[in-house]
């Protein structure tokens, strides 16, 4: 709370009051109850979210994006190269307010068994769901917007849209409800509550004096649609650590692949302007040579199986390997950098944080946007709670609650998933040991891997 008053004191001290918030000159601005910054999948979902939630049927919510309005249609013929994988519990939140019918109307795929394996051993581990039950999904990003873009039409009598307008300056006053937004044309708002979801280089937890911890990877990430050989059923997401960072093929259709790949920025701008027939030969080999192998490493985990076979039943099968690829789709390469990222807060007074804006993770546990959606998904349900009881929406203690709730969970991913990406990214004997003899204990280990399965579902 001590924190809260010092940046009230800031913003009283920045500008002039008027009308009870402060604000130099001008027209009188404009009032909602809800604005969300940031038009990207997190928060066009949370506006549409907010937009569906009976409770908040009288609230005032604004949406503002920053680029230009996005067709409502279908999406393009051809997969697009970017893609999430949405966990069960993304897609409840996406089907709570109508958006996951869109999606699978148009294209997603499920998948039902990963493989995780290590490129300088043998060592592995698989996660399985029957056949009525899915893992999670791949979806990608293009069709998430465009049934996202479908849904806030569906509630546009109750969620305003400024389409090319973004947050530039935050300012509060003194015991007022209200938090004063400029937006960049000049032009202003005031809001109950202001949610920053504006991505990575987010304005609004700049505007905020909201600090950051985190670091590059130094690793870009290679992203590539990708023609399998031939027809499988196609759903198992694979995934294999190299030295130089993990490579994944995720299933898009029973024929076609998406490849995510992390490695160093000089491989990465060698793997985007190599030749088709030179890149296909690279990602076969990623996922089929044993070059890395290294004997001592394999024959300790070989040693271990044999143990855990002996006091258990027998373990799931040999490792797999995954289809081989025999086409690009045109133009489909790309690559962007990879780092870490942890606001030090997800609140300030009337002004919440989520998805990209309170947290960048890489992409090697398929996470990032789930996280997001978690955010958007536990803000919504605490504003619908307080509507209908008729509470403040940027209460305190509402935004305490919320941010509690959303940094024990992104904390425990951030970390480990960065300890894995820094366990991984070794090719020393040590480091091999440790995580082959782990691996091959937590594959062995039904209950581990259930937790696990149960943890990234949600």
């Amino acid at each position: 709370m001590a924190a809260w008053a010092r940046v009230a004191a800031v913003g009283a001290a920045a500008v002039r009051r008027c009308g009870g918030v402060q604000y130099g000159s001008g027209p009188a601005p404009a009032v909602y109850d809800v604005v969300v910054a940031g038009g990207g999948m997190v928060g066009a979902a949370a506006a549409c979210a907010l937009g569906h939630d009976v409770r908040l049927g009288r609230k005032r919510i604004l949406l503002l994006e920053a680029g230009p309005k996005r067709a409502a249609g279908r999406p393009p013929a051809h997969f697009g190269n970017r893609v999430s994988a949405i966990s069960p519990a993304s897609a409840d939140f996406l089907a709570s307010f109508g958006a996951w019918e869109h999606i699978c109307a148009t294209r997603c795929k499920a998948f039902r068994r990963m493989q995780v394996w290590d490129g300088c051993s043998e060592a592995l581990i698989t996660f399985d769901r029957d056949e009525l039950d899915a893992m999670g999904y791949i979806v990608e990003n293009d069709v998430i917007m465009a049934a996202l873009a479908r849904r806030l039409e569906a509630v546009a009598d109750r969620v305003d849209v400024q389409y090319g307008s973004r947050a530039a300056e935050l300012s509060w006053a003194a015991a007022d409800p209200w938090l004063g937004v400029t937006l960049a044309d000049g032009r202003r708002l005031r809001a109950r509550l202001l949610v920053g979801a504006d991505g990575p280089d987010s304005q609004v937890r700049r505007a905020a004096g909201i600090r950051t911890v985190g670091w590059p990877y130094d690793q870009e990430a290679v992203v590539a649609t990708l023609h399998l050989s031939e027809a499988t059923d196609n759903n198992v997401a694979w995934q294999r650590f190299l030295p130089t960072g993990p490579i994944a093929l995720l299933p898009l259709s029973d024929t076609v692949s998406s490849l995510v790949w992390s490695t160093s920025p000089e491989r990465a701008a060698r793997l985007v302007g190599m030749e088709e027939e030179a890149f296909l030969d690279a990602v076969n080999s990623a996922f089929w040579s044993d070059a890395e192998h290294m004997e001592a490493a394999a024959a300790a985990g070989r040693a271990l199986r044999r143990i855990l076979g002996v006091l258990g039943p027998a373990g799931p099968p040999a490792r797999q390997l995954p289809p081989s690829v025999a086409r690009v789709a045109p133009g489909s390469r790309a690559r962007f950098p990879l780092a870490l990222g942890h606001a030090a807060d997800y609140v300030r007074p009337r002004l919440a944080l989520v998805g990209d804006a309170a947290h960048r993770v890489h992409p090697l546990a398929g996470q990032g946007v789930n996280m997001g959606f978690g955010d958007a998904a536990s803000l919504v349900r605490r504003l619908g709670g307080a509507a209908f009881d008729g509470r403040d929406l940027g209460s305190p203690s509402l935004l305490a609650g919320y941010e509690t709730e959303r940094q024990r969970r992104n904390v425990c991913l951030l970390a480990a998933t960065d300890l894995l990406k820094r366990l991984y990214s070794s090719a020393a004997a040590p480091a091999v040991l440790l995580r082959t003899l782990g691996l091959q204990a937590a594959n062995a280990l039904g209950p581990v891997k259930e937790q696990i399965v149960a943890f990234a579902s949600r």
